[in-house]
């Protein structure tokens, strides 16, 4: 029975170790061939299982805040142009609306014509625009005056609902960029809408803060101008584009007044690099479509030739519906993409049009593809503005690898020295468990996909003493067995199983400390518990299970009984 357990026992270690050393040194993903076996080929693989945190591998950190006042500002803005127009639909008089965003108060404010149907007002508007009680706006009213004020909970909510929203948005980008394993989290206290992010091996983030701050908001919208087949009316300064509404120098609620920049028609002829002649146009709101509505977006060389691109989008199919539903309706009119709050392009409405588009605008194609992009991750629910940016060369992410390294084999070397002359032949079963508690921590931080860091470096430190402080308990154990005159299997036996109550108790109390760590902790703290906690488990099998089994191996080694133990 004692000799099938041990077969048991072997087979397992063995196993164990063997899947231990592929996940290290294996390639992943593919058939292995026999070059990834080779010096080069190892280095190779080791670089591309083990993923290297910003500290060591060099790369970018930002940190960036969701500006979300802005965002509660422009739906104030959007609500009060709703609830005019909501009014108006139901045929009440409204003088004017705005948003009033004054003493960090959220409030829509609506002047009536008639005092006395404030109720009947109010009704209207709060069936078709998301304003009421329920959704957290309180209503007061006063004369013609009617108010609807965001309270301070909904505030919160809110800010809170655009900063998660952003960190997806951001999220998206990033994984479509190619960044390996990027670090995205909060940051800050709560309530700061703080965001961090962490990209190794990206040493110029200028072009990624441009993508990521990128606001890419898109808008299909009615351009208001003279009857086909007349082109669209444009305005040589935004003061006569305000003058042809004849609301007295005032933009009404549902029209907004937009740059349109077009190039010189003979540009493409005798100067290429013509600047754009800036015009103005006047378009309705709120736009017929949203960028919400956005299925695809794609950069796409110009038809027309040469290195220009466009971008060509699709819509989901409640847009399609709707923007079908529109141009079937105005057939001659002129409708105008909006980028950004910039009109791109003006295109004039032949037939219905239903689920797709083009913008056009003389774009490279990196920036077509950078604003292809940002379109398909969809628009920034508000602006965010960069707090803190810090670049890690990668010659001190290898300073700090070099460094790491020569920490540890130093360690492991004084250890594995002490062990051997302390405890002679025995100290050879303590450098054996040693050295397998280190490549199945690092198996087991490859196969969690866990990014080692500087601090991470340092619990693998902090491991090598706990195994070897596991290991000092059992062979001192051992050594108050043998002395009060019992065998040398008995002392052992008796040893693991009196130290393994003592392992067992600092063993958890340190990974429950370590938890705290990583539960509580920010990145660098959380990279320590981490590999901390994985070496604490490993170092239960490799301390215990295995230097127990190589003690029985040695006893039983060829049937003779084994009368003293080098310890």
């Amino acid at each position: 029975m004692k000799k099938r357990n041990l077969l048991q026992r072997t087979i397992l270690i063995l196993a164990v170790t063997l899947v231990g050393f592929y996940i290290v040194i294996g390639p992943h993903g593919r058939r292995p061939h026999l070059s990834d076996f080779k010096w080069s080929g190892l280095k190779a693989t080791l670089a591309t299982n083990i993923h290297l945190g910003l500290d060591l591998k060099g790369g970018s950190h930002l940190v960036m805040r969701v500006k979300t006042e802005e965002y509660l500002k422009r739906l104030c803005e959007d609500n009060a142009t709703a609830a005019q127009n909501a009014a108006k639909d139901a045929n009440f008089e409204v003088k004017e609306a705005h948003a009033d965003t004054s003493g960090g108060d959220y409030r829509v404010v609506m002047q009536v014509g008639d005092p006395s149907k404030l109720s009947e007002i109010r009704d209207a508007v709060e069936k078709k625009v998301d304003l009421g009680d329920r959704v957290g706006w309180s209503f007061s009213g006063s004369g013609n005056t009617m108010t609807w004020a965001l309270s301070q909970a909904t505030q919160r909510a809110l800010a809170q609902q655009a900063t998660d929203q952003a960190m997806k948005i951001i999220d998206s980008r990033i994984n479509t960029l190619g960044v390996t394993e990027p670090e995205l989290g909060t940051h800050g206290a709560q309530g700061s809408h703080e965001i961090l992010l962490q990209m190794p091996g990206i040493t110029d983030p200028e072009h990624v803060k441009q993508l990521l701050k990128a606001q890419s908001h898109l808008e299909l919208v009615h351009v208001v101008s003279t009857p086909a087949p007349a082109p669209a009316q444009t305005y040589s300064t935004k003061e006569e584009a305000i003058a042809s509404l004849n609301s007295g120098g005032n933009i009404p609620a549902n029209k907004r007044v937009l740059p349109y920049s077009e190039r010189a028609e003979l540009a493409t002829e005798t100067n290429p690099n013509a600047p754009k002649a800036t015009k103005w146009v006047v378009v309705e709101s709120p736009a017929i479509i949203d960028g919400i509505e956005l299925r695809n977006a794609s950069a796409v060389q110009a038809r027309a030739g040469g290195d220009d691109y466009e971008i060509q989008f699709s819509l989901k199919k409640s847009g399609a519906d709707k923007f079908g539903d529109w141009t079937g309706k105005n057939i001659n009119e002129y409708m105008g993409v909006v980028l950004n709050d910039e009109v791109k392009s003006i295109a004039f409405i032949k037939s219905q049009i239903f689920d797709t588009g083009e913008i056009t605008g003389k774009f490279s194609k990196q920036s077509a593809d950078d604003l292809a992009l940002t379109l398909r991750s969809g628009a920034l629910p508000a602006p965010i503005e960069y707090q803190e940016e810090r670049t890690v060369g990668p010659s001190l992410g290898a300073d700090s690898i070099r460094s790491g390294v020569r920490a540890s084999l130093l360690g492991l070397g004084l250890v594995v020295f002490f062990m051997l002359v302390y405890y002679r032949g025995s100290g050879i079963n303590a450098v054996v468990a040693l050295l397998l508690n280190m490549v199945l921590m690092m198996a087991g931080l490859i196969l969690f996909n866990a990014t080692l860091t500087l601090p991470g470096i340092a619990g693998m430190i902090l491991t090598i003493g706990m195994a070897v402080d596991s290991n000092v308990l059992i062979f001192e154990r051992i050594r108050e067995e043998l002395r009060s005159g019992k065998t040398v299997p008995s002392a052992v036996e008796q040893g693991f199983g009196h130290a393994f109550i003592t392992i067992i108790d600092t063993h958890v109390t340190t990974i429950i400390s370590s938890l705290f760590l990583y539960v509580f902790g920010v990145g660098p703290i959380r990279g320590f518990a981490v590999t901390l906690v994985l070496g604490l488990q490993v170092n239960l099998f490799s301390a215990v299970y295995v230097s127990h089994t190589i003690f029985i191996l040695l006893m039983t080694r060829k049937g003779r009984k084994v009368e003293s133990l080098s310890i």
